[in-house]
């Protein structure tokens, strides 16, 4: 059957990229020159490139960006943010010299603790494991002694071990939930290595105790692995400033300043009521975090799971930013989970990760927080701006027209004068097309 294939991850480079480009292209020849093209002409990164994952055939380029005059805690940084949408990095960047003179975006850290779990199946009576666990944990934490001795060195390690029972749920079920200090690390290998260290040691303990039946000493270890979900590991950024001082909020769109506060804090409480509002309005968030957790080659898929968690901790999906005024003063907060590293990892392997953690002073694990968290507020409060002002489209839309120009194969002179032409006019592609017709 065409598409099925043996032994593919054996090949080398050029053979998958010639068999996919013969098994799937229209034209195999131009598809497997179009596919090798991409790749790093410096051989020796690109090997590097290659190793970040399996059956790698090239590279897929996105767009390296910098937003600047970012101001957290009244230092000013030039952010790099990788993402393909357009406005994304604008938006962040007008936020960000809207308020560079009204004190720019604070932050600071909640928590920075990680958590991980073994899952075991334990068939006793649950007040026999209360009465063992103190004893557990001593022979847990003794055996990964070795593991924990250089984060020890650098002020951190485990902090702290505990038993869940969660056997009213599922017959047998315990968990034994660690938490952690990984310092600059973001610390999954560490946590992991640990973790499964504690399923062999819980296995052992059992296995070896002679005052317990042999029912007692039967343990199962399920699994042991890292929670992306961070609770305690958080970072808060805000922005403030008097109401009187916002008078150029929305004059463009002619709103008074505190016509338009009023309207940015109703539109964060209804994204804060409704959930169908709370993902649109957290995606945007995201929009700007992830772009800097990509450009920092940090993992922005468990910073969303992790977010997305926080977002609905009470019970409701919900915004994970607010606004408010009280005592004239206009307060825009974000507050959510960020597990960084700036050691180790993609942070060391990746040029341009490398680059980036230069660009920013090559700053540690909690600055990295703030700054992640300072640029997914200014995102957030650029798109609720204009959401309540003059409206999201027209700006995005005036962003896009450059893809829309390159879609339909506009000549350099040709997208010149569209841009002009469209400096007032609504952006469509049914609009661009047209336009392009008549030249």
């Amino acid at each position: 059957m065409k598409g099925i294939i043996n032994g593919f991850s054996k090949l080398s480079k050029q053979q998958k990229i010639q068999w996919v480009a013969e098994t799937f292209g229209q034209n195999p020849t131009e598809m497997a020159e179009h596919i090798s093209s991409w790749q790093h002409a410096d051989a020796a990164q690109q090997k590097v490139l290659d190793g970040f994952t399996e059956n790698a055939l090239t590279n897929y380029p996105l767009p390296y960006s910098i937003a600047p005059n970012v101001m957290v805690n009244g230092k000013v940084y030039a952010v790099p943010m990788v993402i393909e949408e357009s406005s994304v990095v604008a938006a962040a960047s007008s936020a960000a010299k809207f308020w560079l003179n009204k004190g720019g975006f604070h932050a600071d850290i909640l928590g920075t603790v990680k958590l991980g779990q073994v899952h075991f199946r334990w068939l006793g009576q649950p007040e026999t494991m209360q009465y063992l666990f103190p004893e557990i944990k001593a022979a847990l934490l003794a055996s990964a002694d070795d593991i924990t001795a250089n984060m020890r060195n650098r002020g951190g390690g485990i902090t702290d071990v505990e038993l869940l029972d969660f056997t009213a749920e599922e017959p047998g079920y315990y968990q034994i939930r660690a938490s952690f200090e990984t310092c600059d690390s973001m610390g999954a290998n560490f946590i992991n290595s640990v973790l499964e260290r504690f399923g062999d040691t819980l296995e052992f303990f059992f296995d070896t105790r002679t005052d317990l039946s042999d029912h007692e000493r039967d343990v199962e270890v399920i699994m042991c692995i890292l929670s992306n979900y961070t609770p305690d590991c958080v970072v808060r950024a805000w922005v403030e400033c008097p109401v009187g001082e916002l008078e150029d909020l929305a004059r463009h769109a002619g709103l008074p300043g505190p016509e338009a506060v009023d309207r940015i804090c109703t539109a964060v409480r209804i994204a804060r009521l409704d959930p169908y509002r709370a993902t649109t309005h957290n995606k945007g968030i995201f929009n700007g975090i992830d772009a800097v957790i990509l450009a920092t080659g940090n993992d922005f898929r468990a910073v969303e799971a992790s977010g997305h968690t926080y977002a609905c901790r009470d019970g409701q999906y919900r915004s994970l930013s607010k606004a408010w005024v009280e005592n004239g003063i206009f307060r825009f907060e974000l507050e959510l989970p960020l597990a960084l590293g700036t050691v180790g990892g993609l942070t060391a392997l990746h040029p341009l990760a490398k680059r980036s953690l230069e660009i920013l002073g090559n700053p540690s694990a909690r600055e990295l927080m703030m700054i992640v968290a300072a640029v997914g507020l200014a995102q957030n409060f650029a798109a609720v701006r204009s959401l309540v002002t003059t409206g999201i489209q027209s700006g995005h839309m005036k962003m896009h027209l450059t893809n829309i120009l390159n879609h339909l194969g506009a000549t350099d002179e040709q997208a010149a004068a569209a841009q002009q032409y469209f400096a007032d006019k609504t952006v469509s592609f049914s609009a661009v097309r047209e336009y392009l017709g008549q030249q």
